[in-house]
């Protein structure tokens, strides 16, 4: 989660480009990032993987990212805005995620590409209906963006970057088993409000 209000400007110092993804490295001042940890670059929010402690970071970049945003066209020297995520007390990263599990779903799927895995995972129909196309999961407890869902809500797909696969659970789970589902609790709160 992010507020918008840029905390300062970095300059791209390299850019390495994949048939299906880039890994992009900006110096900044932050000095308490770490591997794992959100920022937004020029809006786009790009998990850590590397962090020299100089201000210097290395975040990957998917394919469809690429495609929905300016970062493609980036290069060395370029300047970009910089935000870390906001916790509650100052920093929320990803979405709000409660830590109620609202049901399980099994992974159906995994397709490994050179620098990321997508994972399809079914999607139980008590719950289908706050899933949506760009919207927040968490499962197994990290939050994740649905990057597509099937025409009849039976399943769901995520795609996972290196850092993910690596420093979750996630990484590790294959076809049949079973992982934890929450959905975003604003859209429960929404749907019991119109109810009423």
């Amino acid at each position: 989660m992010f507020t918008g209000i840029v905390e300062e400007l970095g300059e791209v110092t390299a850019v390495e480009r994949y048939a299906d993804s880039a890994r992009i490295t900006i110096q900044g001042t932050i000095d308490d990032a770490a591997p794992g940890d959100s920022i937004a670059v020029n809006g786009v929010c790009l998990t850590v993987t590397t962090f020299a402690g100089t201000g210097e970071f290395t975040a990957d970049v998917m394919l469809e990212t690429l495609n929905r945003s300016g970062l493609g066209a980036l290069a060395p020297g370029a300047r970009v805005n910089l935000e870390r995520s906001v916790r509650l007390s100052d920093r929320l990263g990803g979405h709000l995620v409660q830590g109620h599990v609202d049901a399980t779903g099994t992974v159906v799927s995994r397709s490994p590409s050179e620098h990321w895995d997508v994972v399809r995972i079914e999607l139980p129909a008590s719950i289908s209906r706050y899933v949506a196309e760009k919207g927040s999961v968490a499962v197994d407890g990290v939050s994740l963006t649905v990057s597509a869902i099937s025409p009849d809500d039976k399943w769901f797909e995520v795609s996972l970057i290196p850092e993910t696969l690596k420093r979750t659970t996630l990484g590790a789970r294959q076809p049949g088993d079973e992982v934890n589902l929450e959905v975003d609790v604003i859209a429960k709160y929404v749907e019991r409000l119109v109810a009423r």
